[in-house]
């Protein structure tokens, strides 16, 4: 069993009119000892921007802005920036998030080269209709999970772009980008339900209609991961950027359980080729802590965790996770011990036809 440390909340709302209803899901950014978050600040019309505060250490906040640094500014984002996760690649630092605009929710990143001013680059992820993505999904149905089938099944039966006053897109999110390039490409894994996928460009300009759809036309191909144990029988995504190990990517990721009291989330951990990130290596059959402590299970969305960022102190891998109460809590595990524990595993590598995905 890997020992897990909970440290408990370490950044909670405040009266700022930006972040008077909770603060949640954290961008980390580690910097010798310094520790930068970026996090996820909602008002009390449920309206989120991103705030910004500095930590001494992996626990301890010694600065924090007052007014957002990040905040919806294109009409993509009109309901708010969301889910904040931060990647440095080279000289540039890549935030990535999710952009709400009331009905739809995209992926979008921006970048900056000092983490103050920061330059958006726009939706990185598909903008497809329901009716576009039906059609190129219903090809390949056998050949990818039942979940995309239940997705399919249910939009287009009720056909909830019709009862809406604009366009309805299908939702991708939990966008996360690699530190470096993999074969000379930029990647980033992203989450079309309920499983997670990863994606290369040169430059983002390629990610144009066309190329998403025959991304979507073969999406069983692009598929890293698929729900397949009880714990993650509702969707997983993509939490924490992937870090470097000489093992492989560590990836900590999220899972959401449906039981008779709700969702459950759970965080994760699972580990891949440095080369290939296509190519699962191992992967905990157990979630890797669930939510225990009050914070945890009650709150505006009880029995939530979900990690968005991470850093490395003396050994341990400190995991920041929004929680049910609308705040940030941290926990950490031992690097060391959670790589063995991987690596004793023989992962057995679940294939489309083996998913069971619960309803």
């Amino acid at each position: 069993m890997t020992q897990i440390t909970k440290h408990g909340i370490i950044l909670e709302k405040t009266d700022n009119h930006f972040e008077n209803f909770g603060v949640l899901n954290p961008a980390i950014y580690q910097e010798g000892k310094t520790v930068h978050m970026f996090y996820r600040a909602i008002r009390d019309d449920y309206f989120s921007s991103i705030g910004h505060c500095v930590l001494d250490g992996p626990l301890k906040v010694i600065k924090r802005a007052k007014e957002p640094v990040f905040f919806p500014k294109e009409s993509y984002e009109f309901k708010g920036v969301e889910d904040p996760r931060i990647t440095k690649i080279e000289d540039i630092f890549y935030l990535s998030y999710a952009a709400c605009d009331g009905i739809n929710v995209f992926g979008a990143f921006a970048t900056s080269k000092d983490l103050i001013n920061w330059e958006r680059q726009g939706i990185i992820t598909p903008k497809l209709s329901f009716d576009e993505f039906a059609k190129l999904i219903l090809p390949i149905c056998r050949k990818i999970s039942i979940g995309h089938r239940i997705f399919y099944m249910y939009f287009v039966r009720y056909r909830l772009k019709n009862l809406l006053k604009k366009e309805a897109y299908v939702w991708d999110k939990n966008v996360v980008f690699f530190p470096r390039k993999i074969n000379g490409k930029y990647a980033f894994l992203h989450r079309l339900f309920p499983s997670i996928q990863i994606a290369y460009f040169n430059d983002s300009s390629e990610l144009t209609k066309e190329f998403w759809k025959d991304y979507v036309s073969k999406l069983h191909k692009h598929i890293v991961m698929v729900p397949h144990y009880q714990h993650e029988d509702s969707r997983i995504g993509a939490g924490c950027p992937p870090i470097e190990t000489e093992y492989g990517w560590l990836l900590i990721y999220y899972s959401a359980q449906n039981t008779s009291c709700g969702l459950v989330y759970h965080v994760c951990a699972a580990l891949f080729d440095l080369e290939d990130p296509s190519k699962l290596i191992a992967r905990l059959k157990k979630p890797l802590f669930s939510p225990t402590e009050p914070y945890e299970l009650k709150g505006y969305m009880a029995n939530m965790i979900y990690p968005t960022g991470s850093a490395i102190f003396d050994g341990e891998l400190y995991m920041y996770y929004g929680t049910a109460n609308n705040s940030i809590a941290v926990a950490s595990v031992n690097m060391k011990d959670l790589l063995d524990k991987l690596l004793s595993i023989k992962t057995e590598i679940p294939t489309a036809t083996k998913i069971n995905i619960k309803i």
